[in-house]
């Protein structure tokens, strides 16, 4: 007799892994793959148009690790999953770009020194998708966390209009404090290491290693490459303090806060208006001190006028997946509330 086998952690809905080829970033500087995956998640159930949300993945992280189905450490997507089949989350399409890099990440912006992941996100996949499923128009969403965080914001006030719903999960602002208060600890590790930052990276290239001050020093070499480009360099890059001193270098650090959404909240201001549900939330016991960033960049909104959800959580900044559980049902809800409006 033959007995039908069930897999406990088979999605209600679907997953597809989509390839997109990258004309964005093909003869990217660090030589990274220009053909991506784009998993997709479709919901289970007949639907008409659904809302999409595009899901940011953090520092030294990809899309597809959200889809972990491993019963000790199920993946967000897989709980959201369980959460539509049973009723209690609204269905929507999830697409988790693959914005890796050799150096841990690209922040989702253009670099001479990593590449154009604006782009890739905003004009190759946000229409990919749009081609290739049946979104619903209006309704378009980013969400992210720590990096991915800072990427929604980012692609929020860069792409005017793009999405009109925006979820940064302790999302990288108000860099003085996230990023500033880190710089000590790299310039520590580079100097113990021996080696300048072009042969660090070069060795971290070869083997890969954030252990002990390694992480500070990554970071600061990664978001120097992201933030701080310099094609006339030896790195591609301008570093923005002193390693011997630890003293900051007011040129480059200008060119950082260029990028922080606290800084330039104003300049954006108009970006952020067109947004219509916009969300910030950080943990209690961000071990980078987001919570404080968070409560500066909501202040600021607040004193533009723009509207936002601030939220702070019982948790530190590791582990975040849990936060898309919470943030994902209101998100969706609002995006189709928001269907037809006009981008």
């Amino acid at each position: 007799m033959s007995v039908p086998l069930h897999d406990p952690l088979a999605f209600a809905g679907r997953v597809e892994r989509r390839t997109v080829t990258s004309r964005a970033l093909e003869g990217n500087p660090l030589g990274d793959p220009h053909v991506r995956d784009l998993p997709v998640y479709v919901p289970p159930g007949e639907h008409g148009p659904l809302p999409v949300v595009f899901l940011l993945a953090g520092f030294t992280g990809r899309g597809a690790s959200m889809l972990e189905t491993h019963p000790w450490r199920l993946g967000s997507i897989a709980k959201y999953d369980a959460l539509v089949a049973k009723g209690e989350a609204p269905p929507v399409l999830l697409a988790m770009p693959d914005a890796f890099t050799a150096i841990g990440g690209s922040q989702y912006v253009n670099s001479s020194a990593v590449g154009h992941y604006e782009d890739y996100v905003a004009d190759e996949l946000v229409p990919f998708v749009d081609e290739h499923y049946d979104t619903l128009p209006g309704a378009r969403g980013v969400c992210g966390k720590s990096s991915g965080g800072f990427g929604a914001l980012h692609l929020a006030m860069r792409r005017a209009g793009l999405f009109q719903a925006v979820a940064s999960i302790a999302g990288d602002s108000h860099f003085e404090f996230g990023y500033a208060s880190d710089f000590l600890a790299a310039a520590r590790g580079l100097e113990a290491s021996g080696k300048t930052p072009a042969e660090y990276l070069a060795a971290f290239l070869q083997k890969p290693d954030l252990s002990g001050d390694g992480h500070s020093v990554i970071n600061l070499l990664a978001m120097a490459a992201c933030y701080s480009p310099n094609p006339d360099t030896e790195l591609g890059f301008d570093l923005p303090i002193d390693l011997r001193t630890g003293e900051r270098i007011p040129a480059v650090w200008s060119r950082w806060l260029g990028f922080d959404p606290v800084v330039i909240a104003d300049v954006y201001g108009d970006a952020l208006r067109k947004v219509r549900w916009l969300h910030l939330s950080a943990g209690k016991r961000d071990e980078f001190h987001l919570q404080f960033s968070c409560r500066i960049l909501a202040r600021r909104l607040a004193e533009l006028g723009i509207p936002a959800i601030h939220e702070e959580f019982d948790g530190g900044h590791f582990g975040l997946d849990a936060r898309y559980l919470e943030v994902l049902p209101p998100m969706v809800r609002a995006l189709t509330g928001l269907s037809g409006d006009s981008e």
